[in-house]
């Protein structure tokens, strides 16, 4: 009895298919398309809330799917107080803007501290550079954010600095592009990778308002080298587990400020004695502006910690 037992289990083993390394690059709820190291696709079924996304490295075996741990994820929380991992071991954020539609206030703000929390490098692409006023939107987001992160002015219509963004995309890292809806991520990707011929949508022109085109997120090698997530557009990101003491940390503009030190450790840079950020704004380094964003999404992040407390 024991032998037959046994000849039936190195029976099964013999059946059992290999494991095979990849990564997921489109999810699709119940399933999700995973690229092998062989080049091979394959389908693979999946449980809806089991929270894989793109960009997670997995194994494959007899079309059982094993998540492997995650270098960097990058999280948002929704307009209802969700939170949603939107990407899986990412290196550069991407946050995609245009004169139209332009950035809903803060939305800048809170893409890059969310990327500097994730530990992902955030990077500013204007697009629609050919628009009519697009150099004067240009000017202004540039004038904001010199020397804070890198940004590229682009036109996927033209083709106007897209050859500094290939460049940059193309050192090996896995890219992921975000924007508010309608500021033409899916058009940047086609005009840097043509052979996707990805739909591209119009804006509803009575409210300079974008449709998606783009469903599902999806992860796309590209010709120079380097991997780029194409995602649905959203228009709010919200900031997931960041304190307020934290927020100031990562928040553009205050990097300087942060190098000294305020006169209270758990300072919250509004009302305290002492503050270094306080003192730069009052002596025009940190522009009043800056400063008002900052303390905008701070009063968001102490209503999110009350609103969305229990709600993960």
């Amino acid at each position: 009895m024991k032998i037959k037992q046994k000849r039936g289990e190195e029976q099964k083993e013999k059946k059992s298919g290999p494991e095979k390394k990849g990564v997921i690059v489109s999810h699709h709820g119940i399933a999700v398309d995973v690229l092998f190291e062989s080049g091979e696709r394959q389908l693979v079924k999946v449980k809806r809330r089991e929270g894989h996304v793109v960009g997670d490295n997995v194994v494959v075996k007899d079309h059982r799917l094993t998540r492997l741990p995650r270098k960097t994820e990058l999280c948002r929380r929704d307009s209802r107080g969700s939170v949603r991992i939107v990407g899986a071991n990412l290196d550069v954020l991407g946050v995609v803007v245009s004169p139209m539609p332009m950035p809903t206030p803060g939305y800048i703000d809170q893409a890059i501290v969310a990327a500097r929390q994730a530990g992902l490098t955030p990077v500013l692409v204007i697009n629609k550079g050919d628009l009519e006023g697009a150099r004067i939107f240009a000017d202004e987001i540039i004038a904001i954010y010199k020397g804070i992160v890198d940004i590229f002015v682009v036109s996927a219509i033209t083709g106007e600095g897209l050859d500094a963004l290939e460049k940059y995309l193309g050192q090996g890292v896995r890219s992921f592009f975000v924007g508010i809806t309608g500021v033409g991520k899916s058009s940047l990707l086609n005009a840097i990778c043509p052979a996707l011929d990805l739909r591209v949508g119009e804006l509803f022109t009575a409210g300079n308002r974008g449709c998606n085109t783009t469903t599902v997120s999806t992860l796309h090698s590209l010709p120079g080298g380097g991997e780029l997530v194409d995602t649905p557009g959203f228009n709010e990101f919200g900031l997931v587990d960041i304190s307020t003491e934290d927020l100031a940390g990562f928040f553009p503009g205050f990097e300087a400020a942060m190098e000294d030190r305020c006169r209270f450790r758990d300072c919250r840079h509004r009302t305290e004695p002492g503050c270094a950020v306080s003192k730069r704004v009052e002596s025009g380094e940190i522009s009043q502006e800056r400063y008002d964003t900052y303390l905008d999404i701070f009063d968001q992040i102490l209503a999110g910690d009350a609103r969305f407390k229990f709600r993960r």
